[in-house]
């Protein structure tokens, strides 16, 4: 069923990256229930993205791209702004834990290449699509999704996704320095563990006792979190980093 569309998000045209499960499904819903209308955008699984559909009705547009291909970013860009007939919002989301280990000098180099596309260069040329059509229409948000890992570095196996991360969040920042008197604004939302599937397995009984809240990190927190962002409704906040791991990593 439609949504109510006199929320805090309503005329927001917006486009989720990775928007078909996860952290990226959370928030889909989270903008739609607000009002916004939502380009959901989706690897390989389509299938998630068209449920996403059928559950909430009107306003969410899936679009399928492969974002650790060259070029899918501005192919994504374009068709979303078609459907949508213009873009005020982008939240880089799309991402993937992508190992490195540098035993192997081709498992090193294949995994940094993988993750600087994906992680890093996908989110990037989306977000200097964003910057243009932002700048040129007096307006618009930007949230990239980094990491913890971003700021103390990951395990010896990502080192690449680390690195990435770091390299996202540093964009986001100079993109809020560099356009913020266009109307650009720019935030980052660094997770640690977040209950989707890249948790499972990763968090046993043991690491869960360790963290401050008993407790993996909920989608919804971050989604809830995203959708404020999205309204523009802090604009003084661009810049920023916002953390969310529940205290388990506090700068």
């Amino acid at each position: 069923m439609d949504a109510d569309t006199t929320g805090i998000l309503a005329g927001r045209r917006i486009l989720v990256t990775g928007g078909s499960k996860g952290i990226g499904a959370a928030i889909v819903r989270a903008l739609h229930r607000d009002g916004a209308e939502v380009v959901v955008h989706f690897g390989a699984d389509a299938a998630a993205a068209a449920e996403l559909l059928v559950q909430l009705g009107g306003r969410v547009h899936p679009v399928g791209a492969d974002l650790g291909e060259p070029g899918a970013a501005d192919r994504l860009w374009a068709e979303a702004k078609d459907r949508l007939g213009g873009i005020d919002a982008l939240i880089a989301n799309a991402g993937a834990w992508i190992g490195s280990p540098l035993a192997d000098v081709q498992e090193w180099d294949a995994g940094w290449e993988a993750n600087l596309q994906l992680n890093l260069r996908s989110a990037a040329d989306l977000c200097r699509l964003a910057v243009l059509d932002f700048g040129a229409q007096g307006g618009g948000s930007i949230i990239t999704m980094t990491s913890r890992s971003a700021h103390r570095g990951d395990d010896a196996d990502h080192l690449a996704y680390g690195a990435a991360k770091a390299g996202l969040l540093s964009l986001t920042k100079g993109i809020a320095r560099a356009y913020g008197h266009l109307g650009v604004l720019a935030y980052a939302i660094a997770p640690g563990w977040v209950d989707t599937g890249l948790a499972v397995g990763a968090v046993d009984e043991e690491a869960l006792a360790r963290l401050p809240l008993r407790e993996i990190t909920p989608p919804g927190d971050i989604a809830e979190l995203a959708a404020f962002l999205a309204s523009g409704r802090a604009r003084h906040l661009t810049g920023a980093t916002l953390d969310v791991t529940g205290a388990d990593y506090v700068r």
